[in-house]
Parts: C-alpha cells; sequence; structure tokens
C-alpha cells in the first residue's frame, strides 16, 4: 500500500460502509467515495491524461476537492494544489511552470471567478477545465466540462512508491514560491505517521479547516483518514459559529488548526451553549501557543489530548509531540522526531532534517534543490531551534526573523510567548527594524481582545518584567488581525514593508 491509490482501495474495502466524507448534504461512504473517483479518473484519461502527466487543482473544501485529488493518483499523474487565495497571475505562473494535461477549477467563490481570472492574466491556451460548482451551476462554457457531466471509457494506471505524487508549492513568504515533488510512499509516509501519533481510529470523525491545498488539510487530513477509516467533514471557509454547529451535529472527535482557530472558538458566544463533548484530539503549530491556550483547550473546549507538531512543504511532518506530554511540553515545543526523520541543530542553530519521508527535490530547479537538500542528505529548513535533552524540538523562529539588536540576537518567538501571558492579548507578532543607534530594535504588532484596554505602557511593562532588556520591543503597534498565509504563519514580511524589509 505504497501507493495512493492502493491506500483507497484498501480503505474501500476494509471500510466500504463507513461514511468517508459528510459534505452538507452530501454523505460519501468509503465504497462510494471509490466509485466516484473511478469516473473522476476515467475522465482524465478521456481527456487524455497519461502517466506521469500533472493536473492542477484549484478549488475550496468540498467533497469534489477529496474526489478530483484522489482521482489524480488513480489516472496516473501527479497533482498540483494550487491555494484558491491566489491571484490570476499567480494562478497561470503555476499553470505555467507545471504545464498541466488537466485544470480542474471551482466556479465562482467569494465573488472571483478563477477560470476568468486566469483567463484575465494572459492564459490563452488552456487545458481541458473541469469546473467545481461551489455557489451554484456555473454558466456553461465551451471546452469547460462541468462536475454534473463527468463520463469517460474504463482505464486505471499503475504507479509506483517512488513515482511523483504531487507538487506543493510553498507559500512564497521568502520569494517565488518553490514546487516541492513528493512521492507516492513519502506522501503515504508522513500521512500514516501523523495518524499513528495523534491516535487517529476507526470511528474518528475528523473537522477540517484546514485548506486542502496546503499539506495539513491534504496529507495530514484527507490521506491521514483515508489510511484509518475516519470520516472527513470538509468546511468551506472557517466559520467559528458554524464551526461550533458542525461540532455538535456531526459529533466531530478531531479538529487541527492553527492556535488561532481555537482561540476565537473559546472567545466565541455561542461556545458556552455548545455541546463539545464528543472533542477529542487537537493537533497545532505554526505559531507561538501560549500555555494557556493549551490549557483552556483541555479545560474549556474539552479536547482530551492537544499535541503540536513542526513540519514544513519539504517535509510535513518532521517531529511531533505525544498523547501524554505536559501542556508546558505541548506549548513550548513541537515535539520529538516523527516519519522517520532525524533531527539535528547545526552549529548556527539552524534546524537540518534527513530521512525517507523527505521531499524529491524542487520543480524543476536543480540549483535550489542542492541549496536545500546538502550532500549528506540534510535537509536546511532556515528555522532555528534547539533539542533539549529528550529530544523535543523548540522552534525559536526562522533565521531570517531573528534580529540583532546591540549586538545580542533576539529571536522574536520569545517575545511573543511572552506576550502571550499578558491579560487581554490575543496574539502578537514581532520584527526587527532599523534603528540608528542600536542597528535594530522590536517592533510589536498587537491584538487586543474586544472589550480589554491595553496600553503601550503595559505591553513595554509587561516585557520589562519577563524579558532581558535587549528583547524588549521599543515600538508597539495595535492592529484588529495579522497577515497570514493559508497554514496560519504570520507573514512577517508583510509587517516589515514599511521598513523597506
Amino acid at each position: 500500500m505504497e501507493t495512493i491509490p492502493a491506500a483507497l482501495a484498501d480503505a474501500a474495502q476494509r471500510f466500504a460502509g463507513t461514511e468517508a466524507v459528510v459534505d452538507g448534504p452530501v454523505r460519501l461512504t468509503y465504497a462510494e467515495l471509490a466509485a466516484r473517483v473511478r469516473t473522476c479518473a476515467r475522465f482524465y484519461a478521456a481527456a487524455g491524461v497519461r502517466p506521469g502527466d500533472r493536473i492542477v487543482l484549484c478549488s475550496p473544501n468540498t467533497h469534489h476537492w477529496i474526489v478530483a485529488a484522489l482521482a489524480v493518483s488513480w489516472a496516473g499523474a501527479t497533482l498540483v494544489p494550487v491555494s484558491t487565495r491566489f491571484t490570476g497571475p499567480e494562478m497561470l505562473d503555476i499553470v505555467e511552470r507545471t504545464r498541466p494535461a488537466v485544470l480542474v477549477v471551482a466556479g465562482p467563490f467569494l465573488g472571483v471567478d478563477r477560470l476568468a481570472a486566469l483567463r484575465e492574466a494572459g492564459a490563452t491556451d488552456l487545458p481541458p477545465v473541469l469546473r467545481i460548482p461551489v455557489e451554484g451551476e456555473p454558466e456553461p462554457e465551451p471546452g469547460v466540462t462541468e462536475w454534473a457531466d463527468l463520463a469517460g471509457s474504463e482505464a486505471e494506471a499503475t504507479v509506483g512508491p517512488e513515482d511523483v505524487a504531487d507538487i506543493l508549492f510553498t507559500s512564497g513568504t521568502t520569494g517565488r514560491s518553490k514546487g516541492a515533488m513528493s512521492s507516492h510512499a513519502a506522501t503515504l509516509g508522513v500521512a500514516r505517521a501523523w495518524a499513528e501519533l495523534g491516535g487517529l481510529a476507526h470511528g474518528d470523525r475528523y473537522l477540517v479547516v484546514n485548506p486542502f491545498f496546503h499539506s495539513f488539510g491534504y496529507k495530514a487530513g484527507i490521506l491521514a483518514a483515508l489510511t484509518a477509516g475516519v470520516t472527513l467533514i470538509p468546511q468551506l471557509t472557517f466559520d467559528p459559529a458554524a464551526t461550533l454547529r458542525l461540532i455538535e451535529r456531526e459529533r466531530v472527535t478531531v479538529l487541527p488548526g492553527a492556535p488561532t482557530i481555537y482561540q476565537v472558538l473559546l472567545d466565541h458566544p455561542d461556545r458556552p451553549g455548545t455541546d463539545l463533548s464528543s472533542l477529542r484530539l487537537a493537533v497545532t503549530g505554526a505559531a507561538t501557543v501560549p500555555v494557556t491556550l493549551v490549557e483552556r483547550m483541555r479545560s474549556e473546549l474539552g479536547f482530551d489530548t492537544v499535541l503540536t507538531a513542526y513540519g514544513l512543504t519539504e517535509a510535513v511532518v518532521a517531529t511531533m509531540c505525544r498523547p501524554g506530554d505536559p501542556p508546558e511540553t505541548v506549548a513550548t515545543t513541537s515535539g520529538r522526531a516523527a516519519a522517520g526523520f532525524e533531527v539535528r541543530v547545526a552549529a548556527d542553530g539552524e534546524i537540518l532534517l534527513r530521512g525517507p519521508n523527505l521531499m524529491l527535490g524542487y520543480l524543476d530547479d536543480p540549483a535550489a534543490t542542492a541549496e536545500a537538500i546538502d550532500a549528506g542528505g540534510w535537509l536546511h529548513t532556515g528555522d532555528a531551534g534547539r533539542l533539549d535533552e529528550h529530544g523535543n524540538l523548540t522552534i525559536t523562529d526562522r533565521i531570517k526573523d531573528m534580529y540583532v539588536s546591540g549586538g545580542f540576537n533576539v529571536y522574536p518567538a520569545e517575545v511573543e510567548q511572552a506576550l502571550a501571558r499578558l491579560d487581554g492579548v490575543v496574539e502578537s507578532a514581532v520584527v526587527g527594524v532599523p534603528d540608528e543607534r542600536l542597528g535594530e530594535i522590536g517592533r510589536v504588532y498587537v491584538v487586543i481582545r474586544d472589550g480589554v484596554t491595553v496600553s503601550t505602557s503595559d505591553v513595554i511593562g509587561h516585557c520589562k518584567r519577563l524579558l532581558a532588556n535587549y528583547k524588549v520591543p521599543r515600538q508597539v503597534e495595535f492592529v484588529d488581525s495579522l497577515p497570514r498565509n493559508a497554514s496560519g504563519k504570520v507573514l512577517k514580511r508583510e509587517l516589515r514593508k514599511g521598513d523597506g524589509g
């Protein structure tokens, strides 16, 4: 079962009558899901897809995404998920770089027609298009196949464990995105590891708020569920009131997400009156996780187990906490090596990873691949961190996010962790900004809870009580929200723009 089609066939046999997907009125068993995947794969074949071809998929979290993605592997092709947040030019860049045999795209969604946006960006020679209805049935177009019209002759391709299963493009927070290629064996390896460490089991009901186009939603979501016979409940967009209703109605047991997801649920006025007793497992990361948040997730949201993990597009799941770890370990570390990875910290503080589930390399970019993975097979992550005596990894920051103030290294995550203890602070982000005397000083962007008053002097005074003087931010800006990418990571590059960063 080292390929995605083999894993799907196994799940369809072992869990045939179990609900695989619940998406509003659509409820599919594993047997029904496999049948729909075969139908979609037949369409791909009829459209000319051959083993090794690529299929670009740009659509939000619905059952269509799951079917379309699994059908890519069934047809022997390579999946290229694209963010629904991308503009027309950003989408066109991915299409031109991957040269897909088929484009699967959402119809109008949140006021955007992505197919029209692609054409407006200059796309003139698009491949066959399969359109997914999201907000009603769109008007028919020549050359566009609607989801309801899927058909084709019987076809099934053979793929091997080392064939390229998917190409996931990095978020581009440090520049132009790169396409990380992963094999079937590696993609399933990280999915299984995530499922096993989290204790996913047949009967679990997994609410997926993480975007499917991101590895957290796709590999730690769809594929992890597939390996364990878990029911997937996709959410189109995160809406806290709707999330609470779904948890109660569908008896959700598993809810992973970025820390801000849980904070919003905790603060929502509907939460005290909602039955959340089914919840048992939360897995989070991608940002600073306050100890107090972990404690509230357990006591007020009712999670039996709260875990943190560390990964990136090139590795997906590198470290993870284990059930039973205390709140301090969960909040202050990302757990121990997972999914067959070795973890070490270089002399300059950079986290290095090596293991069988590492990406194969970057699409059409051998130079970037050689820069990322050294001759010893170690991936240079660009993250800074440290390992404790038990092997737990603490992410101190992105190496590029570290700044030097008066000759001292400052890791913003340490300051953000301290600020999480200030009453009224929902979240914060620290960046280094130029200073004539000290070289750089800290500026903190702070989000305050509604109805609470927090002043600049409160923020600075609190930091002075907990941190060395050189770590204390000199500038404070209060904002309504922080800019984030799809995985929940704060886009500090956006915060630095006003400072020439």
